[in-house]
């Protein structure tokens, strides 16, 4: 049986056909399908949005779906960026100008906050989508602390500005592998397996 995961982006492919190697499925990914309308994300919550992305690639190909939906939470920002990460500081630019202009302007909001109070986690929220209707839906955090500049050059987004707790380098110093073993995503995709287990049986 094929499993659609509603992204374009390779990585989170090879994470997910990982996680779920032993169910005997074959993840594909949006460019292996026709395309389809993309509804924007305009959920308040990351589980809103992964549910709605899930439910519109179900919808129009008919194949169980899988989304997710993630940003960063800081605690001395009331939980924000969080759903408008990837929008923080505007829409305008390219991929890599937003990311710089997003972390830059966080750090900034962050300039007075003390260490003890600079706590944040990745949150990422994974949702599963059966053409009979069932859905299925999981939120998990990564929690660490914001430093005060970027270091490392891996990753994207604010990575170069997290530090996982208990570690010493940012995310942006990990490598792809240690990363994907640990990060938000990582976490959301194992603890969808189980739920995907189920809506498959």
């Amino acid at each position: 049986m094929k499993v659609l995961l509603a992204t374009r982006n390779d990585a989170k492919l090879t994470e997910l056909r990982d996680i779920v190697s032993d169910l005997g499925v074959e993840v594909i990914g949006l460019d292996e399908v026709p395309e389809f309308p993309e509804a924007p994300e305009t959920g308040a919550t990351f589980a809103e949005n992964s549910l709605a992305k899930a439910r519109d690639a179900c919808a129009a190909t008919g194949m169980l779906a899988v989304a997710d939906d993630s940003g960063l939470a800081v605690d001395a920002l009331n939980g924000m960026p969080g759903v408008l990460s990837a929008r923080w500081s505007g829409s305008s630019g390219d991929r890599r100008e937003k990311d710089a202009k997003n972390l830059a302007l966080v750090l900034d909001q962050m300039a007075d906050v003390p260490e003890e109070r600079r706590g944040a986690a990745f949150v990422c929220a994974a949702a599963a989508v059966h053409p009979d209707g069932r859905e299925a839906v999981v939120t998990e955090r990564w929690p660490g602390t914001l430093i005060r500049s970027p270091r490392g050059l891996n990753g994207f987004g604010y990575d170069p500005a997290f530090v996982p707790d208990g570690g010493s380098v940012t995310s942006a110093e990990m490598s792809s592998e240690e990363k994907n073993a640990v990060s938000h995503r990582a976490r959301a995709f194992r603890a969808l397996a189980p739920e995907l287990r189920a809506l498959l049986g």
